[in-house]
Parts: structure tokens; C-alpha cells; sequence
């Protein structure tokens, strides 16, 4: 019964005029469904059922990119309640604390989905390293992992500043004095770049909140969409 139901779904005219196929009853319908779909285009039309098994991915990269999807849907409830001012970030961490509805939670979720994010994409590298699915013809896909990585560890950078109290003061102070220590007289200029001066101060909680919710996020968004492109065109994960 259920099963005749989804079929006379699947060839509905109304169904067909959304996805124009019916049922994958062929290799060619379901290479066409694939390819033709919005949504499952940037997946290979084939894949080998032994790489896509739990046991192999863990799932490691779907869960980055849900955690991804969870800090951008918090992140944009918190910049309703915050503002990036030496006077007023900090309050308005505790008003969230204190004050708006359910914004602990929200701010718990928005932090704590960071630190997952952090782990699970360095585990999501250990795995593909030990698997071997940095080889050919896979190099390049690896280069954007690399990537990838420095923009998930850059936004759990960026967002420490952002409540503005003496942990994060004092952390990104000792952070851009590493960064001092870069030879060849570039580590003053990074710092110089991130801060908007040589001390921690209104000019870097703009930068850094500038950073954290735009710059590297829009990159990090880019690479995405190449490293999910490249293992279509390289064969699948």
C-alpha cells in the first residue's frame, strides 16, 4: 500500500515537473535523476558501496558540515543581541546570559558546536590520511582539506574575542604576541593587521568580528563548494 502510494507519487505529473523523473528504475534514470537535481548534483552519479560504508567515513565529513550549519544559524541569532563596541560587547554577553530568552543556550550551543567543529574536522583529516584518500587523483581535494582546516581553527580564533572579557582579552593578547615571533618581520605585520594597531583594543574586536562573522565564514563557504565539487569529479569519497 505505501509503497504504490510513493509510486503514483513518483509519477505525478506534479513530481515530474519538480524533478522531471520518475522512478530510478535504470542505471541511466538514476544517473539522470542525480545529475539533474539541485540538490544531489555535487554527488557522483556512481559511488562504490565499500566507501561509502559508516565504518569507513564515520560520517566525519557530513557532521562538519552540519556543525558548520549549526554555528551559522546560531551565530545569526547572537548578532541580533550583540554589538562589536569596547562599552557594550561584553554586557551584552551577559544580557544573553541573563536576560534574553533561551540566549545561554543559544550562546552554549553557538560555543560548544565550535569546539566540536574544531575535532571532528581534524578527525575527518586523520581519517582520510590513514585511509589513503589523499592519493591520486584526489591531491588537489587534499590541499582545500588543508585549507579548510585553517578556516575552522581561524573561527574558533575570531570568536574568542568577541565577549570582550579578561579569558579573551588576555588570550588573544598572548596569541597576536606568538604571532610576533613569525621571522622575517612578518609576524609584526600580521599582528599589526589583526589588532588595527599593536594593542588589543576597539579597532581588533571590529576586525576580529569582521573576521569571525563575514570574511572567514564567506571563505570558508567558497572552499566548501570546490572540496564538495572535487570529490564528485574525482569519483566520491
Amino acid at each position: 500500500m505505501i509503497k504504490r502510494m510513493f509510486e503514483r507519487l513518483f509519477q505525478s505529473q506534479v513530481w515530474r515537473s519538480m524533478f522531471r523523473h520518475g522512478l530510478p528504475e535504470s542505471n541511466r534514470t538514476r544517473a539522470e535523476t542525480v545529475f539533474y537535481n539541485f540538490f544531489l548534483h555535487v554527488h557522483p552519479t556512481k559511488v562504490r558501496k565499500r566507501s561509502i560504508r559508516f565504518t569507513y567515513t564515520w560520517g566525519l565529513g557530513g557532521l562538519s558540515l552540519g556543525l558548520f550549519i549549526v554555528l551559522t544559524a546560531t551565530g545569526a541569532l547572537l548578532m541580533l543581541y550583540y554589538r562589536p563596541s569596547v562599552p557594550q560587547a561584553y554586557w551584552d554577553m551577559k544580557d544573553l546570559q541573563f536576560v534574553v530568552s533561551s540566549g545561554q543556550y543559544l550562546r552554549n550551543m553557538h560555543r560548544w558546536a565550535a569546539h566540536a567543529m574544531v575535532a571532528v574536522v581534524f578527525l575527518h583529516m586523520l581519517r582520510v590520511f590513514y585511509t589513503g584518500s589523499y592519493r591520486s587523483p584526489k591531491e588537489f581535494n587534499w590541499v582545500i582539506g588543508v585549507f579548510l582546516l585553517v578556516m575552522t581553527i581561524l573561527l574558533s580564533y575570531t570568536g574568542y574575542l568577541l565577549p570582550w572579557d579578561q579569558l579573551s582579552f588576555w588570550g588573544i593578547s598572548v596569541g597576536t604576541n606568538m604571532v610576533r615571533a613569525v621571522p622575517f618581520g612578518m609576524g609584526e605585520t600580521i599582528s599589526f593587521l589583526l589588532l588595527g594597531g599593536n594593542v588589543v583594543g576597539e579597532n581588533a574586536l571590529i576586525r576580529f568580528y569582521v573576521l569571525h562573522c563575514f570574511i572567514v565564514p564567506v571563505a570558508a563557504v567558497i572552499l566548501m563548494g570546490i572540496h564538495f565539487w572535487r570529490v564528485r569529479k574525482d569519483g566520491g569519497v
